[in-house]
Parts: structure tokens; sequence; C-alpha cells
């Protein structure tokens, strides 16, 4: 006699419902980015508000407003950076013009790493196979990080035209504005998602997103920079190209969205067939098998360092380069398009000189600093990431110390940054030397590139004094690098005390070029670093491990 085992209900519906689960795993994504996805949402909102805010008081009249916008739409480099002033009459255009095309692709960014973090990461980490065996449908997962996602970009969205609004600016521009931002947030959302299928790592996946969001920069870039009707149909074949050409206060094109919506949708599709038709834990590009013997350089702790940050490496070294260069040549022309009493006065005020090509400079040098110290915070993090990965324990095992083996990770991070700064100051330092027609120009960028270090170490001490001592909160890092941005930015506009802006490091480098070098502020900034490294490194050594 046979006996059959009745199969249950519940499970019998899941394998028929792709997206069984679906609302379980959103509530617990959401409460997973509780913390992270106000934080992004808030500094957006901030930092649209304030460029908004600072520019009436800044372009009071019509014709400061034309001014500042033919000088900007006759300059190649800042088409290629912001876009284009498509209104140069209209306040709203001239005040957001910075935050189009950019605010766009970083809005996108955080789109694209979000997907990915609650799809290939899970997958990657083996949560994802722990919540299969429960009645979780082969699409809830991606659907759920999809959903997410678009709804952090639509919260974005409104947030952001309420607070333009507020501002001053008329509703209509403002709502087409924060929707132009929420577009291209989506677009890339499934952009993220079907990078997540079609590779087995969630960074190559990052890797492959952002790559994809670079050239649909680039393309919008050389559209916008050529000036010429004949090279606009570039801007067009790029998702950022359709969010700016939403041309928010400009004549607010709302008929534009629809292609965002229906390059997200297809996309999507796209991801959504590979799920169904690949293995759990595969992708449509399989990894290459590595070399059956390891080259000697993988024989010490520093070496696996490299190796491991390389690319990353690498791939920011390019961004750098080229931004760089795009500052550099922009540099030279900063008098041709802000040119009114008031704006002059803001750039002074942001970077601390009275040469208004100098202080330009020390403000761009500020701002970069603190970008490029975002990846030391990245490349501290990858030693929370090998442990949580399981992969210290067996180095571990070995002869091989905690000390050393965290020490490895901490020096490609601070010689990484410094790297960083050097390139973007080379490239700078030539840009702006070959636009002037002053090579003697060159030595006074690079430095101040070069003085921005000491500061970025500091967040990449944080990093690490975080993961030290409390690596459940290593996300703590990216906290400080967002209020010290908020502080730099908002500090001298907001006129806040400056005991508050003295808690950034920043706000102690010296204001190159045109300043005084002073060695205190430097050395100081050094120390810090140093003592927040060796604290972090200390309580690594003392406690458990994962």
């Amino acid at each position: 006699m046979t006996t059959t085992l009745a199969r249950p209900a519940a499970a019998a519906t899941g394998q028929r419902d792709g997206l069984a689960g679906t609302g379980a795993l959103l509530r617990l994504a959401l409460r997973r980015d509780r913390v992270v996805a106000p934080v992004w949402i808030l500094l957006f909102v901030i930092m649209a508000a304030s460029s908004s805010s600072a520019s009436q008081d800044l372009y009071t009249t019509v014709e400061s407003r034309v001014r500042a916008a033919n000088g900007v739409n006759g300059t190649p480099a800042t088409l290629a950076l912001y876009g284009r002033v498509f209104d140069p009459t209209s306040l709203g255009a001239v005040s957001v013009f910075k935050l189009g095309a950019m605010g766009a692709a970083l809005v996108a960014l955080v789109a694209i790493f979000t997907v990915i973090r609650h799809t290939r990461a899970e997958e990657e980490a083996g949560r994802s196979e722990l919540l299969g065996a429960a009645v979780v449908g082969r699409y809830a997962q991606l659907t759920a990080a999809l959903l997410l996602s678009t709804g952090i970009s639509l919260v974005l969205a409104v947030l952001t035209a309420l607070s333009l609004a507020g501002t001053g600016l008329p509703a209509s521009g403002a709502f087409a504005f924060g929707l132009s931002w929420a577009g291209a947030g989506i677009a890339f959302a499934a952009v993220g998602a079907l990078a997540a299928q079609v590779t087995e790592g969630a960074r190559t996946a990052r890797g492959l997103a952002a790559a994809v969001l670079a050239a649909a920069y680039l393309l919008r870039a050389a559209g916008d920079a050529a000036g010429d009707h004949d090279s606009l149909w570039l801007s067009w074949l790029s998702p950022i190209g359709w969010a700016q050409q939403v041309r928010p206060f400009a004549g607010d094109r709302w008929w534009v969205l629809i292609y965002l919506v229906f390059f997200a949708g297809l996309v999507a599709v796209g991801a959504y067939l590979l799920v169904a038709r690949r293995d759990h834990g595969a992708g449509l590009l399989a990894q290459k098998p590595g070399r059956r013997r390891a080259p000697r350089s993988l024989s010490s702790p520093l070496g696996l360092a490299v190796r491991l940050q390389r690319g990353g490496l690498v791939g920011w070294g390019v961004g750098v380069a080229l931004g760089g260069l795009m500052m550099g040549s922009i540099a030279s022309q900063v008098g041709e398009f802000v040119d009114s009493p008031n704006a002059r006065e803001m750039i002074m005020k942001l970077g601390g000189e009275r040469g208004l090509v100098d202080a330009f400079l020390s403000a761009e040098m500020g701002i970069v600093g603190l970008l490029v110290s975002a990846y030391g915070i990245s490349a501290a993090m990858r030693l929370r990431a090998e442990e949580t990965a399981l992969r210290v324990e067996p180095i571990l095992a070995t002869r091989i110390g905690r000390w050393r083996w965290a020490a490895s990770h901490v020096v490609v991070a601070l010689t990484g940054t410094t790297l960083l700064m050097v390139v973007f100051g080379v490239f700078g330092g030539f840009a702006h030397g070959a636009a002037s027609g002053d090579m003697s120009r060159f030595g006074p960028v690079l430095g101040a590139a070069v003085v921005q270090v000491p500061a970025a170490w500091v967040l990449t001490g944080i990093a690490v004094l975080v993961f030290g001592l409390a690596p459940a909160w290593v996300m703590a890092g990216w906290a400080a690098l967002v209020a010290f941005l908020l502080l730099g930015q908002l500090g001298p506009i907001l006129e806040l005390p400056q005991w508050a802006m003295d808690i950034s490091p920043f706000t102690h480098t010296p204001k190159l070029p045109g300043g005084d070098l002073s060695a205190l502020p430097l050395v100081s900034l050094t120390l810090v670093a140093a003592a927040l490294v060796a604290a972090g490194l200390v309580g690594f050594r003392r406690r458990d491990i994962g």
C-alpha cells in the first residue's frame, strides 16, 4: 500500500503565485531602510531648497539671470557638467540648472543601490534562499525591491516639489522638477534590477548598472556640450537627457516623462524574464574561474586587499580625472557667467578668498574632497563586508593576525584617497592652465587638491573606528559624510555659528589656491585621523568576529 502525503495548500499556492509574499518582503525592506531612505530623501530635499533659496538672493533681476544663463549656455564644459538653461529669464530654471542632470544622476544611483541591495546582495548573502523556503514567489523579491525604490523616488519628488514651491517658485515647475528626478530614479531602478539578474555578485551588478548610468550621462553631456541642433539627438538617447528635457520652469514638458516610464517598464520586463529563466544564485554572465595558482602578490594581506579594491579605485580614478578636466576648464571662464555682485559674493563666501577664480577653485576643491572621501569610507567598509561574508575567519586561522589583516584595507583606503585627490589636482591643474594660457597655475591647483587629503582621512578614520567598536553601526561613516557635506554647503548660506561649522574637518583645511598655507591644521587633522584608525584597530582586536 502506498501512502501519498498531501502537499500543503499554502506551499502549493506559493508555487503557483509568483508574487506571493511580496507584501511581507516590502515591509521587511522598509524596516531595513527606515533610516537610510529618509536620510537620502532629506539630503536631496535640502539640496534643492537651499539652491533655490540662494539663487533667488543672487539673481534678483531678469538681466542678472540672462547674463548668468548666457554664460552657462556659452561654456561647453559647463554644459557638459550641468546641462543647458532652457529659459534664461526664468528664476526657477536658473536656480535648479545645476541640479537637473546632476541631481537626476544621483537619484538614479541611489535607486540602483537600493534595488541591488534588496535583490542580488540578499541572494549572494544566502538570505534569499532562506526566504525562498517559505511561501515566497519567484518574483516577490524583485517586485518588493522595485516597489520600494519607486516609492522612495515618488516621495522624494513630492517633498522636493513642496520645498521648491515653499521657496516661492511656481508649483507647476516645482512638481515637474520633482517628477523629473523621480522618473530618472524609476528608470534606473529597472536598470539595477536587470543588472542584478545578469551578474552573480552584488558588487559586479552595481558596477554594471553604474556603467550604464555613466554612459547615459556622457551621452547627455556630449549632446549638450556640442551646442548645435545636429548633436542634440545624443541627449535624446539618454534617460538622464529625458529627465532634463522635462524642462522644469521652462515650459514644463510633462509628456517627456512617458519616455522614462516606458523605458523603466521595458527594462523591468527583461529583468522579470531573466528571473524566471535563471537558477538561484546564478546570473546570465558567469564569473570566470581564477588561475590555477595564485600570483605571489596575493601571498600577503596587503596584496589581497589591493586585488579586491583595485577595480573600484580605477573606476573612481577615471571619474575623478574627468571631473578635474571639467572643473579646470570651467574655472578659467567663471567670470563670464558669474558676473553679478551677489553671485560673486556667494562664491567668495563659499571659497573664503578674494580672487574670484581662486575662490571658485577653493570652493570646488572642498566639495571634491568630500566626494573623494566617500571612496575612503567605502574602502574601509570593505572590512565589514569581508567579515559578514565569512571570508575573514579562514584568513585569521593562518599566521596572519587581526591587526595585519585590517591594516591592509586601511592602507588601501588611505592611499587610494590620496591618489584620487592627486589625480584630480593633476588633471584639474592641467586643464585650468591650458584654458587660461598660464601653466604656472598647475602647481597651485595641485596643491589645493592635496591639502584636502587629511580631512578626507578623518572620514576614513571614522569608518574604521565604527567598524572596530560598533560594527552594527558601520553606516555611521556615511552619516558623517552627509553631515559634513550639509555643514560645508549650507553653513555659510544659513550663517551658522562658527563652532557648528568647525565640526567638519574640511572647515580647517587651508583655502587654496590663493590663501595662506598653514601646516598646523593639516598636522592636526592627520593626527586625528591616526587616532581614529588606531582606536578602531584596537577595538577590532578585542571584539568577537561577526
